[in-house]
């Protein structure tokens, strides 16, 4: 085990080294194009629906009502636009680029992006499988050495620019440089920490530039103020308008005002440019991005702004191929270092040698740059220490959903302390919007608009490549054979095996329908707990099992048919002492310490030290493993991030039998950590269980008293076992994340040697490896495809490289000291884009694209999940296709409703549900069906909940209320007897064709990467989708969806089979406003169906307000659409 003690070599390869396309030249080069552009998506017939109808499930509802439209399938997508032109457009400076000013770079590395479906080049690898993209973009130059490439990543910033003119030409400055860090405040910083993973380089192709003057920073500082994005800034005149859109994509192609796909500049989007007239204004936002600085840290950002006339603001939906050549002529940003240097030069020889040592090199700026569309930062290069001119050549294809008037590439300087701005090039998105490359070298400026040093340049080049022409998205998700899964990814897909999904810890027999797959089969509810109680059981060497929370007192096996005492502490402690290597990796909660004796539960009570202590005389052993921030961050940013971030990732990893006298590898993976509170059955009770199954395992934090009879908080959640290759890809997860949290410390250093308590596979005879892994045939039609996602970065795994540039075929994203796999946000973008038909989204939280919000845009919740989802639907309005989207979310976070915490969650939330609908409805407006459909047609949001009236049996005594308490939440709980269901589940359901299942929700906190840690499995049947059948699927997930809806509705009916259907949607959305009616009257009933419509009022414009009467939650209280109370913003995003 003592080989584990040195970074452990990628397993992998690259297996999405993206096909073979030329390297991109340096600028000004020729380049043969790339392949011809194809567009043939695949057809989607229209197919009767031959299935039998359902009995009806005993619940029944009223007729929903008559539809006004009837009920259609997708049709193909008929895209007319016509390739984009070959030639670059004219660069708007007056620079042009000298192919001799970047010759023969030292050859760098090509690393694979976060997303997304684009290949990037490589001349180094073979191509692995053809070009699914059919992309024609503008022509390149000569192919040279394979260059770097990182991919996307999403945070905030703003630019606004003040000048005389638009995009003037370098000017000469006479300011002398000032050094001072661009620190200011506890929101005001980039970064409070060194960049580490920066490299030295100094291209000597470069002609060296000495420090020129620059404006100086106190003076930059002394104008600084906040944007918070409430209002905007005068709007200048009008500029003579640019038509680029001749050949752009036609779901652009709207000029009116307004228009949401075309509207011109207007101050409801943010974009309003200041009047020539204005004093001169420095713009600092004080939420950007975890990529760019971390959003551990907000950071100040000086930027200059600039008048640019009335730009257009167009919509960017599709990918972004940048490429970050070099710059030149730098300012040298160091200055203090500099004067340090040169005072200790004044010193006789000797003596300045010995104290500056090696440091004779010249010390200067450490250069990177962030590239930005409206508010969200989406790309990053790495840093390159004490260089003037840097040569980055590094390549990025991200993509985008945006509404933006420019693209932002802006230069900083990193510091100790955080980073400073050099200044910034802006792209027109005009420019860009029909589909031509623009490539050039730039003059960089500063906050006068002008070059911030005479003759320091950017040589970039940028592509706009629109969602029509990305053929990956036209035929489902999973497209066909030759699909090889999510590209850009850290973990391959692998083929072959078998999954079992589960709906709640478990399933009682009989409780749910019967329901009828193809060939004949039937679906079998899993028992999710019974399952790896038994998987423990049966191990016979090794238990690791990661998790957010881990109670050794849990009982995982309650029902009747299936009894058990044991807890999972004495399952652990017996197979330990049978010789079974039991590790835990459990989330060290900050907040619960145990020191002399002295013991503190913790804010989120998690048991971890308990835990601990029950299993610390035994051969079982647990790490309490803290979410670190790494050690190269500020004192600041490690309180931060250790504080509130967590370790959220929930996996049991198990050996199991494979036949043979041989052992295999098989793993859980999903949303239920094995804690109190968790066990529930879609029964979801909230009294008659308080005295038998939950007697010792009562939860509910909403009340923040005494709980005396009080319901119990049901709990839904998704899980799964992944019995097939990929439960190695969640095995070698644990194993870099045990061997980076194991790593010896301080005093311990000194052994000799180190036990990492990990077993070598490959020195166990019988246990196969992951290349000999038994699987089920491909050509078996029960046959699954399986791929695992994190979102987790460098501070938490061993293995990652040192060196960004050393990334290469392991996808990772560049940040701020650290690099990142964020490939669950890759793979849900992915998975969006290629829906056809419909989506269904069950989650514990959904906040996302603030970028697109009506306010508070520089928040930094910009994963583009929801802004995604809208434009999905808006494209099959205007196709006339027929498309729904079923949210599912809590009714309130966890906790107490009226909290600071949880009302300012639910204001993101609302946000996030206005921008979807009043981008739904934008959409209805340009094709003229504002009036035959409404939003809510096509999306829809519901939570869970329950009532249970009191019968013969129920054990609870009651409780006699003082007059004082009868209002209490308590008080009102017990009298009502209601609860909400609390939605726990992280998984998406797209076309009953693929799955995504796991630990991460839909906010910042679990897609960006630096924050939680997580993990999730996606996965289909390439026997069950509509590329192979033609028809809607029937397979496993279509099982799994509608064992999930009979469970929420109390019902099958037939147009659950065609969830897509106005049909459909219209008597779902009846169901739920019927159940919620049920919830929210005076009268005690039993509930037999447990979906509600989320409590929010949509009128036909997309407005969305409390239902009228329900301002606040029942019982409990709290603003249903939140409200805005100051609190850490990092916590709520």
């Amino acid at each position: 085990m003592d080989n584990y003690g040195s970074s452990s070599s990628y397993p992998y390869g690259n297996p999405y080294a993206y096909p073979g396309q030329p390297a991109p030249p340096y600028p000004g080069l020729p380049a043969p194009p790339y392949p011809p552009s194809s567009s043939d998506p695949f057809p989607h017939p229209v197919y009767p629906y031959p299935y039998n109808s359902f009995p009806s499930y005993p619940y029944p509802y009223p007729s929903p009502p008559e539809s006004s439209s009837s009920t259609s399938h997708s049709v193909p997508f008929d895209y007319n636009r016509p390739p984009p032109s070959s030639a670059p457009i004219p660069c708007p400076y007056p620079y042009q680029v000298r192919p001799e000013a970047y010759c023969a770079p030292p050859p760098s590395s090509h690393s694979g992006p976060s997303d997304y479906n684009q290949p990037p080049p490589s001349t180094s690898h073979p191509t692995p499988y053809p070009n699914p993209y059919q992309v024609q973009p503008a022509s390149h130059g000569t192919p040279q050495p394979s260059l770097q490439h990182h991919s996307s990543f999403h945070g905030s910033s703003r630019y606004h620019y003040e000048t005389p003119e638009a995009y003037p030409p370098p000017v000469n400055q006479s300011q002398a440089p000032s050094r001072a860090n661009s620190f200011s405040g506890p929101y005001r910083r980039e970064n409070m920490s060194s960049e580490v993973n920066g490299a030295s380089q100094n291209n000597h192709d470069f002609n060296p530039s000495r420090p020129s003057a620059y404006p100086p920073l106190d003076d930059l500082l002394s104008n600084v103020h906040l944007s918070d994005n409430h209002g905007t800034v005068p709007a200048s005149p009008s500029a003579p308008s640019v038509n680029p859109l001749a050949n752009s994509p036609q779901s652009a192609r709207y000029e009116r005002q307004g228009n949401f796909y075309g509207y011109p500049n207007d101050s409801s989007y943010g974009m309003s440019y200041s009047s020539p007239l204005d004093p001169p204004k420095v713009s600092a936002h004080s939420y950007s991005s975890s990529f760019d600085g971390s959003q551990h840290s907000p950071n100040l950002q000086i930027v200059p702004l600039q008048n640019k006339g009335s730009l257009k603001v167009l919509l960017l939906h599709g990918n972004l191929d940048i490429w970050v050549y070099g710059a030149k002529n730098l300012p040298n940003m160091d200055m203090f270092h500099k004067t340090l240097g040169d005072m200790f030069a004044k010193l006789p020889g000797n003596v300045s040698n010995k104290i500056e040592g090696h440091m004779n090199r010249k010390i200067t700026s450490d250069p990177y740059v962030s590239i930005s569309v409206t508010n969200a930062v989406i790309g990053r290069t790495f840093v390159i220490s004490n260089s003037e001119n840097p040569v980055w050549m590094q390549h990025f294809y991200v993509p985008v959903a945006h509404n933006a008037a420019e693209v932002h590439f802006v230069v900083k300087d990193s510091d100790v302390v955080g980073s400073q701005l050099i200044g910034v090039v802006a792209i027109p998105v005009e420019h860009i919007f029909s589909g031509e490359k623009v490539e050039g070298t730039y003059p960089i400026l500063n906050n006068s608009g002008k070059p911030c040093k005479q003759g320091a340049v950017l040589s970039l080049s940028i592509q706009y490549i629109p969602i029509e022409q990305l053929s990956i998205y036209h035929q489902g998700v999973g497209e066909g054979p030759d699909y090889h899964g999510v590209p850009g990814t850290y973990f391959p897909l692998r083929k072959g095996g078998s999954v079992t999904l589960y709906q709640d810890a478990h399933v009682p027999d009989g409780f749910l329908p019967n329901l009828q797959l193809d060939r004949g089969m039937y679906y079998v509810h899993g028992k999710c707990w019974y399952d790896i109680f038994n998987a423990i059981k049966q191990a016979r060497r090794l238990i690791y099992i990661t998790g957010w929370s881990v109670w050794h007192k849990v009982r995982l096996v309650r029902d009747a048919g299936y009894p058990s005492d044991s807890t999972l502490g004495d399952l652990l402690r017996t197979k330990s002492q049978e010789g079974v290597r039991v590790l835990l990796l459990v989330w060290d909660d900050p907040t619960s310490r145990s020191i002399l004796g002295y013991k503190t539960d913790g804010v989120m009570q998690t048991h971890d030290e308990e835990t601990r202590r029950f299993f610390k005389h035994s051969s079982v052993q647990v790490l309490l493993c803290p979410r670190s921030a790494g050690k190269r961050h500020s004192w600041a940013k490690q309180k931060e991030v250790g504080t509130i971030y967590t370790h959220h990732q929930k996996t049991v990893i198990v050996d199991a039998d494979a036949g043979n006298n041989r052992r295999k590898i098989i793993a859980f993976v999903g949303g239920l950590d094995l804690c109190n509170g968790r066990y529930d059955t879609p029964e979801h009770p909230i009294f008659r269980t308080l005295q038998t199954v939950h007697k010792d395992d009562y939860h509910n934090p909403t009340y923040t008293g005494a709980a005396v009879c009080c319901p119990r908080e049901p709990w839904h959640d998704l899980h799964s076992k992944i019995d097939s290759p990929a439960a190695y890809d969640v095995l070698t997860n644990f194993e870099e994340r045990w061997l980076k949290a194991a790593k010896p410390r301080g005093i311990k250093k000194l052994k000799t040697s180190y036990d990492d308590s990990l077993l070598r596979l490959e020195r166990i005879p019988d246990i196969i490896g992951v290349s000999d892994a038994p699987s089920v045939s491909e050509n078996d039609p029960e046959s699954w495809h399986v791929q695992i996602f994190r979102s987790i970065d460098s501070n938490s795994v061993k293995g990652f490289p040192k060196d960004p540039k050393d990334a290469t075929g392991k996808n990772l994203v560049c940040g701020k000291n650290m690099l990142i796999d964020m490939s669950i946000h890759t793979a849900y973008v992915k998975a969006i884009r290629a829906a056809q038909h419909f989506i269904y989204i069950e989650n514990q939280y959904f906040i996302g694209s603030s970028y697109n919000w009506g306010s508070y845009k520089d928040l930094g919740a910009n994963n583009l999940i929801p802004m995604e989802i809208a434009l999905k639907i808006a494209e099959k309005i205007r196709a006339n296709e027929r498309f729904a989207v079923y949210i599912v979310i809590p009714m309130w976070p966890e906790g107490n409703p009226t909290g600071a915490a949880t009302q300012r969650i639910l204001f993101w939330q609302h946000k996030t549900m206005q921008m979807m609908y009043e981008t739904i409805y934008k959409a209805l407006m340009e094709v003229g069906l504002e009036a035959a459909f409404s939003p809510q047609d096509y999306l829809n949001f519901f939570c869970l909940g329950n009532r249970e009236a009191i019968d013969a049996y129920d054990p609870n005594p009651v409780v006699s209320e003082s007059p004082n308490a009868a209002n209490t939440p308590q008080a009102l709980g017990r009298k009502n007897r209601r609860f909400m269901i609390y939605v726990h589940s992280k998984g998406m359901i797209v076309d009953d064709e693929y799955v995504i299942l796991g630990s991460a929700n839909i906010n910042q906190r679990s897609m960006e990467g630096t924050r939680d840690t997580e993990i999730a499995m996606g996965a289909y049947q390439p026997d069950h989708t509509w590329a192979k059948k033609l028809r809607n699927p029937c397979g496993q997930i279509y099982g799994y969806r509608m064992s999930l809806w009979a469970e929420h509705t109390g019902t099958v009916e037939d147009c659950f089979m065609q969830p897509e259907s106005l049909e459909c949607v219209r008597r779902v959305r009846t169901m739920g406003e019927m159940n919620w009616k049920e919830f929210a009257a005076d009268e005690v009933t039993e509930m037999r169906a447990h979906l509600l419509k989320y409590p929010v009022e949509v009128d036909r414009r997309g407005k969305v307000r409390p239902l009228p009467g329900h301002e606040n939650f029942p019982d409990v209280g709290g603003n249903i659409v939140g409200s805005f109370i100051a609190i850490q913003e990092n916590l709520t995003i």
